[in-house]
């Protein structure tokens, strides 16, 4: 099982191109399913779980061609079978999002319940009920969803208890072949799925309110392919600026949205860095001041997000000063706290927020990643730690991070990849 070997120290400095959203090219491939004619999708991130939604819709006949500029060309017009089988899904949560797209195109969906990272409850509760409430009869049998609809599916008014993006997502993707209109109440917000979004128009779907928490939907019979290219990983982006700040360096990040990550440039600016930003680039520069501490609250977009608060807890624990982490969306998800505490981190759990008190400098330890976003945090602290961090298990950072050690070496780091 691979590692990563990092010598800390270094300043982080130089320019990199983020690659493209994972959590906005897994919806946008599961939407390929709602029609029958090719798809044509840019800018996919070379990452496993993008690879696994694609071997996904491969076994259930959907052809898969790669295009001489890394585009990938998807025709569900083969589909063979409506089984999404738990060899598959059991690796990745996101492959519930092929349920809505089966139910409304095919009329019927198999969809294994799903895995992925143990972050706290994810229950897929709302898209069950989501898809009941468009008409479709669903019932969980032999650790599999199992719905089905004679006919079309039928317009509706859904009200989301707690916003869920990929909840959101599915019923979005099943209500544009519905008959009549839906309406989403309490709708996720996030630039992914407003991404998603953008392309179900190209593809011919009738949405309106995209970016708000209302979402109104006129059903069509059918949708036609497209020509779409996935939005920039925010996400990703705000790890290689952390990078960037902890280190007391200069980054410059290319292919980024810098009008979707407002909440977490903000903290930037509070931690003290200063930001430059045009309609696709963002520059850090701490002109290698030591970081000020922050405090964070993570909620849904356009708030400060969750998938940046493990690498905001490693920002405030070289920082001068005393920060607090809140977290609000999942229940476990500190479990990097344990590791960072390792490497000399001052960190104390109280309920849902974590307090970190800033030390100088961390020291280097070997170190368990437990889910993705957790050991990002870790390759970062070992960016600042004296000696050589071992991350190991860094098959969570695979899931998310395209090439984040030659991207890392790109700005300097001292970062390789070790055979486990």
């Amino acid at each position: 099982m691979d590692k990563l070997l990092i010598t800390g120290g270094e300043p982080i400095s130089g320019s990199i191109r983020i690659s493209g959203a994972k959590n906005a090219a897994l919806p946008i491939l599961a939407a390929t399913l709602l029609t029958d004619e090719p798809v044509t999708l840019r800018n996919l991130p070379h990452l496993n779980d993008i690879t696994t939604m694609i071997e996904l819709l491969v076994c259930m006949g959907v052809e898969v061609l790669i295009n001489e500029d890394m585009g990938v060309q998807i025709n569900a017009g083969t589909l063979k079978d409506c089984t999404a089988p738990y060899s598959l899904v059991k690796t990745m949560r996101a492959s519930i999002l092929v349920l809505g797209p089966l139910l409304a195109h095919y009329g019927e969906a198999n969809v294994s319940l799903p895995g992925g990272c143990a972050i706290g409850s994810r229950p897929v509760d709302l898209h069950l009920r989501g898809m009941e409430a468009l008409g479709a009869t669903v019932a969980m049998e032999d650790g599999y969803i199992k719905a089905r609809v004679d006919g079309r599916l039928q317009g509706a008014k859904y009200f989301f208890d707690t916003v869920s993006v990929t909840g959101t997502e599915n019923v979005l993707m099943a209500a544009v072949l519905a008959e009549g209109e839906t309406v989403i109440e309490n709708a996720a917000r996030e630039p992914e799925v407003v991404d998603l979004a953008n392309c179900l128009v190209a593809m011919g779907a009738q949405i309106e309110g995209i970016g708000t928490d209302t979402m109104v939907i006129q059903g069509v019979e059918k949708l036609h392919g497209c020509d779409h290219t996935v939005c920039p990983d925010r996400i990703e982006a705000g790890t290689y600026l952390v990078a960037g700040a902890i280190s007391g360096g200069r980054v410059k990040l290319k292919n980024v949205d810098p009008k979707t990550m407002e909440a977490v440039l903000r903290k930037l600016q509070e931690a003290g860095a200063l930001i430059e930003t045009d309609d696709n680039s963002i520059t850090l520069d701490m002109e290698g001041r030591r970081a000020k501490a922050v405090n964070v609250t993570t909620a849904p977009y356009p708030a400060f997000p969750t998938d940046m608060q493990a690498q905001f807890t490693v920002l405030n624990a070289v920082a001068e000063g005393t920060g607090t982490v809140e977290e609000t969306i999942f229940e476990n998800r500190f479990m990097h706290i344990q590791e960072l505490s390792r490497m000399g981190a001052d960190c104390t759990i109280k309920g849902n927020a974590v307090i970190i008190s800033g030390v100088e400098r961390l020291k280097a330890a070997p170190v368990m990643a437990t889910d993705l976003r957790a050991s990002a945090s870790l390759v970062l602290a070992g960016l600042v730690a004296e000696g050589e961090t071992m991350v190991d298990r860094i098959y969570h950072i695979d899931r998310g991070y395209e090439c984040i050690e030659e991207k890392l070496q790109q700005l300097g780091a001292v970062i390789r990849r070790v055979a486990g």
